[in-house]
């Protein structure tokens, strides 16, 4: 008898550990999956564009986030294909009654031992459920696929982010130079002035209106570059740039490139046809309203019955044993079956909310494609004044150049006054601005036309 307890303790012993063992496995794991994350790498000392948004495909937080959707949507559908599986459990029992809950069957009849147990390995297969099982898969592979538009729509929306962040810092880095040259002319007319006052020949209003100029050049220097350290810091955060020590927090990004505005064609009629076809969150609600259209049969399928076979192999004590390991064994098969004849119209609601969210899935889509549409003609209007406006700032720039030109000219020979000069120097930093601006803004319309088409960039995610 004592050997016998101590056989059952010892397999309840050993169950309770791997219980615990696969808890403490599962905290590994999570901790593992923690430790896997992409780690903020360093950037190379000069930074182009295509680095940049490689850089952004592994680290970016959004992007990131969205891969995780995905691996959910593929846990979910794990599961929903188990409910198609064959199912197999291994269950065990130990019982052990008070003798004064037992009863006797009469003299001679012998008296059940108070303490039972058993092990059973019991597999179950679905055969039938109405269709519930396919419709719940389909439904499920349609969720992933829109997990994987939803994916690639914040894909595209994170690089259009880096390329405007990047193409702020170059716009700033543009403005700091247009900043140090304009003071530069106003240190040089400042030191004209001056020579000419010590000469005799100038005025000294000429002389402090040239000082009262330099002054004023120099905060929109200063302005310039904080707001091109703060672009640079807005350009790590689109990154997804961590800093891992305080030290690596202050790094400067070096970055190369300009903004050329590029000369690119496009046609609205193009643009709205690729829109339709091409544009990711489209195609993701489509497949929402697909996974709707599923789980309307899911909910349908449980006005049938289901039915399942089931095997098992049994080990157990024998009842009216003392000893504990006098055992019998041995297995059977059969079938279980089910109908809700009358379930209170459970079933019915559950078909009426189905329905429901697949309506809201197309006209969730309806109104998607209406957005969508809106967005690309907007696109391409900003597309379009964008190409206008560089157009007539390149020209402007040039005239301007030649104005200071002729006005210090002019103003050497005594036929101009020194507030001409100043007046055509601020004209030319106007015009300097506004070209680097509407370089920037047909850049970033550029990008941000063919983000509404839903033409990605030319860079695919790493597996």
């Amino acid at each position: 008898m004592k050997s016998s307890n101590r056989t059952f303790f010892s397999l309840v012993l050993a169950s309770i550990l791997a219980a615990l063992a696969s808890v403490a496995s599962a905290q590994e794991a999570a901790a593992l999956a923690q430790g896997t994350q992409p780690s903020p790498d360093s950037l190379p000392g000069e930074i182009d564009l295509p680095t940049a948004l490689r850089f952004a495909l592994d680290h970016n937080f959004a992007i990131r986030q969205a891969r995780q959707r995905i691996e959910e949507q593929e846990g979910v559908l794990i599961t929903t294909r188990s409910a198609a599986l064959p199912n197999v459990a291994l269950n065990s029992q130990y019982q052990q009654t008070e003798k004064t809950l037992q009863e006797s069957f009469g003299a001679g009849t012998p008296t059940p031992n108070n303490q039972s147990w058993s092990i059973t390995l019991e597999a179950t297969q679905a055969l039938f459920a109405g269709g519930k099982f396919t419709a719940a898969i389909h439904a499920a592979k349609d969720v992933r696929e829109a997990a994987l538009y939803e994916m690639q729509g914040v894909v595209n929306d994170a690089l259009l982010d880096v390329r405007t962040k990047f193409y702020d810092v170059l716009l700033n880095q543009e403005k700091i130079k247009v900043q140090e040259q304009n003071l530069e002319l106003l240190q040089q007319q400042y030191k004209d002035a001056k020579a000419r006052y010590d000469a005799g020949s100038g005025a000294q209003f000429d002389l402090l209106r040239a000082e009262v100029a330099l002054a004023n050049g120099r905060p929109p220097l200063i302005e310039a570059r904080n707001t091109y350290r703060i672009s640079i810091e807005q350009l790590r955060q689109a990154l997804g740039l961590v800093s891992i020590t305080p030290a690596a927090g202050q790094q400067s990004l070096n970055l190369t490139g300009s903004l050329d505005s590029t000369p690119a064609q496009f046609d609205l009629d193009s643009a709205l046809a690729a829109a339709s076809t091409s544009r990711p969150e489209l195609l993701r609600y489509t497949r929402l309203q697909s996974s709707g259209e599923q789980n309307i049969k899911a909910a349908k399928a449980d006005y049938w019955p289901t039915l399942s076979a089931v095997g098992a192999y049994e080990l157990r004590k024998r009842t009216f044993s003392n000893d504990l390991e006098s055992t019998l064994n041995g297995w059977f098969v059969g079938a279980q079956s089910n109908w809700a004849v009358f379930d209170g119209r459970a079933t019915a609601g559950r078909v009426r909310e189905a329905r429901s969210q697949e309506e809201q899935a197309r006209l969730t889509l309806l109104n998607e494609q209406l957005s969508v549409e809106v967005e690309v003609r907007q696109a391409y209007s900003s597309f379009e004044e964008a190409g206008e406006l560089v157009a007539a700032s390149a020209k402007t720039v040039e005239q301007a150049e030649e104005a200071v030109r002729e006005a210090h000219v002019r103003y050497t020979a005594g036929t101009a006054t020194e507030l001409d000069v100043l007046q055509s120097q601020v004209d030319l930093t106007t015009a300097r601005t506004n070209q680097i601006q509407a370089n920037y803004s047909y850049d970033v319309a550029v990008a941000t036309l063919r983000r509404a088409m839903g033409v990605a960039d030319k860079f695919e995610l790493r597996e």
